[in-house]
């Protein structure tokens, strides 16, 4: 479908932006400017330096200049990115919804990595991931001429901070205020699909979470105070509600 192959491409692109936001971003720095350049060298990175996945395949991962060793992190965002920009063009099509749920992905891509990297969620990322991606679902709905689901994507996003928020004031240390507003975000944008999505994504977040912090516990790694990053698995829990939220819903509302 051509659809998928224009969001594939177009996501690719996108990941090699989010690498640079995922680097520069929790130390405060401009995503724009200066040019991308090898950390070790300091020589800035040419273009056909910079084609996503293909460069850092044909240079075996190393710079071009000192042959310092590029992470495998920078072509695995770029991938991911651009198999879940396909997968979103599968599940919506040509859509309004495309371009907004794609910006839904992007920023949780990028807050995934940042919270595994930095334990902590900059709320620059959740801004601008609002930024670009709710404006499409405001213009869908105006068209439409339907306001209900505007609304679910008001109550979808209060109600899930609001429940986040009361688990970090009763537990501040086991809940950090990013994941708070993560879940606001992630109830706007599933709100859109239904009023049970935001539910189901924070439950599934919330699944996926235990289950790791069991598997940390039988491997011996860890305890129950041990700190576990809970961005990527409440993105785990939106994408599964965005992907496969409606069988559910339908599954369990029958």
């Amino acid at each position: 479908m051509l659809v998928v192959s224009i969001a594939v491409v177009y996501g690719l692109l996108v990941g090699s932006f989010l690498n640079v936001a995922i680097h520069r971003v929790p130390a405060g720095a401009s995503v724009i400017a200066p040019r991308s350049s090898c950390p070790r060298c300091e020589t800035a990175i040419a273009g056909r330096d910079n084609v996503p996945v293909v460069s850092w395949i044909l240079l075996r991962g190393r710079c071009r200049t000192c042959a310092e060793p590029i992470s495998v992190r920078y072509p695995a965002v770029e991938a991911v990115t651009g198999i879940a920009f396909g997968v979103m063009a599968l599940r919506f099509g040509w859509s309004w919804e495309l371009p907004a749920f794609c910006a839904f992905a992007a920023g949780l891509i990028a807050v995934s990595a940042v919270d595994l990297d930095c334990r902590r969620i900059p709320t620059r990322i959740l801004q601008a991931t609002a930024a670009v991606g709710l404006p499409w679902l405001a213009v869908d709905a105006a068209i439409a001429a339907d306001p209900w689901p505007a609304i679910r994507v008001l109550l979808g996003a209060a109600g899930s901070y609001g429940l986040l928020f009361a688990i970090h004031v009763a537990s501040p240390k086991g809940l950090g205020f990013g994941d708070v507003r993560l879940a606001g975000l992630m109830g706007g944008f599933l709100g859109w699909l239904g009023p049970l999505h935001p539910a189901l994504g924070l439950l599934a977040g919330f699944f996926f979470g235990s289950v790791m912090g069991a598997m940390v516990m039988v491997a011996g790694r860890g305890g129950r105070t041990t700190p576990i990053p809970f961005g990527p698995f409440l993105a785990a829990g939106a994408g599964l509600a965005v992907l496969v939220g409606d069988p559910i819903v339908t599954w369990y509302v029958g």
